[in-house]
This record gives structure tokens, sequence and C-alpha cells, in this order.
């Protein structure tokens, strides 16, 4: 179990699976080689001797205030997914989540910094039913609304079918309003609105860190924010969210945490030309 020290909070990375080679070239086709390979910083954590991506699938975890929090919640297990690096997983996540310390059962709050599939998998056991049973999860109204009214093709209503309206059924999920400067939804976290990846995403700041959700899904961002994802909803806007975050963060000491960085996972935001740079900070436990 990896884990961080922000503040007062003891921040722990919970491993679902680590993503195969091609997801680099369809998540972030403009992330060449040959742009991975002139970035510096970037290999061997982040990227191979190939200037392949390295991305991963995981959650944190945390607890404030006596609150244990659950920052997104994976792919899931047996799951009928129409990517095949996704479908019908079979991962110990639950176990590695009992590794930091906590049992579904413990999780008093599950924040969800958008609703894609491999966000929210883990909201419901393979039966439907809700994984975390005793917490509220929350995301944005804005992002809500926006899948709400939305034209969906069947896999992404299947996901909502099987990981999203259980838990909207089951009487756990909150709306949440997220204004500019972003609300407390527990002592020392905050949703901060990162609009563009979708509508209503946001980061999570706990502690003296920041978790990206997919406002960045790529330390290659960093150095070249103009950088979209294929599963952007506004490219234009994704790229304009994540310059005004990157640069709010630098030289701040704030710890970013990313949802989908390969480890190490977290580092410090610095200036580097008209970009920026991730300096690695280490976990502080194994």
């Amino acid at each position: 179990m990896t884990s961080w020290t922000a503040g007062e909070l003891t921040i722990h990375r919970v491993d679902e699976i680590e993503l195969p080679p091609q997801t680099g070239p369809w998540l972030l086709p403009e992330a060449t080689p040959d742009v991975v390979a002139a970035t510096p910083g970037l290999r061997p954590a982040f990227a191979d001797d190939a200037g392949g991506l390295r991305l991963s699938s995981h959650s944190f975890v945390f607890t404030t205030a006596g609150l244990r929090v659950l920052v997104d919640t994976g792919i899931g297990n047996g799951k009928r997914r129409a990517n095949p690096a996704w479908d019908n997983l079979d991962t110990p996540y639950l176990s590695r989540l009992a590794a930091a310390g906590y049992t579904p059962e413990d999780i008093d709050l599950v924040i969800l910094t958008h609703l894609h599939t491999d966000h929210v998998g883990w909201n419901t056991l393979p039966d439907g039913t809700p994984t975390f049973p005793n917490a509220r999860y929350v995301t944005s109204r804005t992002e809500w609304d926006h899948w709400a009214s939305a034209d969906m093709d069947e896999p992404r209503r299947a996901m909502f079918r099987d990981s999203v309206h259980p838990v909207r059924d089951a009487g756990l999920l909150d709306l949440v309003d997220v204004p500019a400067g972003g609300v407390e939804t527990a002592p020392g976290v905050r949703l901060v609105p990162t609009p563009g990846h979708t509508p209503g995403h946001v980061a999570v700041q706990a502690g003296t860190a920041l978790i990206t959700g997919d406002c960045v899904h790529h330390p290659v961002q960093l150095r070249h924010p103009d950088i979209t994802s294929c599963v952007d909803v506004d490219p234009r806007q994704a790229v304009a969210t994540r310059r005004r975050l990157l640069s709010s963060l630098a030289g701040t000491g704030t710890l970013l945490l990313g949802s989908h960085f390969a480890p190490p996972t977290g580092g410090m935001v610095e200036r580097d030309g008209d970009g920026f740079a991730l300096a690695v900070r280490p976990a502080t436990a194994p």
C-alpha cells in the first residue's frame, strides 16, 4: 500500500489495474512517441523506452475528522464493458482497500470526480448492490444533469444501470452544487470545479493534496497542457481548465495526485518554460 502525508491527512492509493499499452495512443493521441521522448522526466516511471505512456486505474482513500473518504471507484469487478481491457475484471481491489485499513462498511463518503466508466465501477458489486452501504456517494449536480439529458450510447447506458442508478435508487447519492470557488464536502476536503473533460468534473482538494480526476490524465500534460483526451466533452475548456489549475498549483507545495498517473503517482507542480513539470514526491510509506 502506497501512502502520502498531506498536511494532517494520510492519503492511500488503492490500486486496481495497470492500463494496457494501447490505452495511451487511444486516450491521448497527441502524446506521440516523439513528444514523449522529448519531454524530460517521464521515463521510466511514466513512459516506456518506446515512448508509450504508462497509465493506471486506482482510487484514493483517507480519514479526515473521523470521516472515511474514498475518491473514485475505478472500473469494478464483473462488469460487462465495451473496452476489452475493462471487461469482466476480477481484481483484489477490496483486499487492497483492506490493506489500507478500510472495509467497504467503513467508508462514510464516496466522492465521484465525474461519471465515466472507469471512475464509478466499484460503486456497486457484480450483483448490483452498493459496495459501500454506509456511505453517501457525492458528485456534482452539473455532472448528473449533463448525463441525464445526454444521448448516451448503449455501453454508457449500461454503465449507469449497473454502477450509478443502484446507488441513486438506494437513496445514497447526493448531488452537490459546486460554485467557482469550490465547496467543502468534509472537514479539509473541497470539490474544485475543473470542467472540460466533462461539464461537471471536479478535482478534490484533500489537506495539502489535490486529486486530479481526469482534468490531468498523465504527467505529459503538465509540460504540454494543450494535449487533450479523445473523450474530453469540451477539449478547449479542458485545456483552459488544466492551464488555470496547474498555474494555481505551481510553486505552492501542493501535492498533485494523478488519478491515472502510474507509480510514483504524486509530486509537486513546478513551472517549466511555458508549461509545467512534476517534481516527483516519493510515498511516505510502502
